[in-house]
């Protein structure tokens, strides 16, 4: 196949790129923002859409969904990629599940997405505390779908079981990038590794759906990201979302090239020709955007 981007010189890569005309974000803040907002504050809550700064918080809290964070908003790793605060955890909070399943609960969520940041200082990564959480909202929430978007947990397969244990509805982890720029991209954690999680997630329960998202931007070819479907196919992932890599701040990774809607919408027809039950792709896309909407498409694939 035709490559279709070219990557840019070096002298090109130290120009700051203007965001293009389809990345701008349409701010809404209503109610629906402001009670969330008060109900996460209240509940001393964290939330990746806000520490990761994601352009698709106005959308998404206006419409009463949000990703959950766990294991407080300190990360042990410094990816170049993400704007989650990094350093040494003091936080574990063995209340912050039950928490977490009241907010579900006030916000009557027929989906919810729990994710955290790494945890390379605890033995088992947090896996408990994940386990936990699930539980808690079946508990709460019974008819509440549950994903949860897990760190590595260093190769700790043992704590892989202990989250497949507690039956997630959908498991996550993502690649994040191609194989080439993995070391670069993210701070410890390893393609191959990643992988294997995905495959041994899928051993453990063969009936839970695996989901993995990789962002484009920051230096990858067409032929890669096509080398990174074929990758997560061979592990059985079922779920595939492709988005555009956002600079954060001046220090984090500089944006390589805003790839179009178009190519987007082509990689989403190369996933689905590959075996995927959905590809969400596009622009703004996140792990976690429209995440109920691609359980359903998946389901409707199987």
């Amino acid at each position: 196949m035709e490559e279709l981007n070219i990557l840019p010189n070096e002298e090109e890569r130290e120009k700051p790129l203007r965001r293009p005309e389809w990345l701008k974000i349409r701010l809404n803040t209503n109610q629906n923002f402001t009670e969330l907002k008060q109900l996460m504050r209240g509940n001393r809550l964290h939330t990746v859409c806000e520490e990761a700064r994601c352009p698709n918080i106005f959308e998404c809290w206006a419409n009463r969904t949000a990703t959950f964070m766990i294991l407080g908003s300190v990360c042990t790793r410094a990816c170049r990629f993400c704007a989650v605060t990094s350093g040494l955890p003091t936080e574990l909070d063995w209340e912050e599940p039950s928490r977490v399943a009241e907010s579900v609960e006030v916000m009557g969520l027929q989906h919810v997405v729990v994710t955290s940041v790494a945890r390379d200082d605890l033995l088992d990564g947090g896996a408990a505390i994940f386990a936990a959480t699930i539980r808690a909202i079946r508990e709460k929430r019974p008819l509440c779908s549950v994903e949860v978007l897990i760190p590595d947990f260093q190769a700790n397969w043992d704590a892989l079981k202990v989250v497949m244990d507690a039956r997630p509805d959908i498991l996550n982890h993502n690649v994040e990038t191609v194989r080439r720029l993995s070391d670069k991209v993210r701070s410890k954690a390893k393609y191959e590794r990643s992988l294997e999680m995905l495959r041994r997630a899928k051993e453990l329960q063969p009936d839970i759906p695996t989901k993995s998202s990789i962002m484009l931007g920051v230096g990858e070819t067409f032929e890669e990201v096509l080398q990174t479907m074929d990758d997560l196919r061979a592990v059985d992932c079922d779920i595939m979302t492709i988005g555009q890599y956002l600079q954060p701040t001046k220090k984090h990774l500089n944006v390589v090239r805003f790839w179009t809607p178009e190519e987007f919408a082509l990689l989403k027809e190369e996933g689905m020709k590959r075996g995927f039950k959905h590809v969400e792709s596009g622009p703004l896309v996140r792990s976690s955007y429209h995440a109920h909407e691609q359980v359903q498409h998946a389901e409707a694939n199987s």
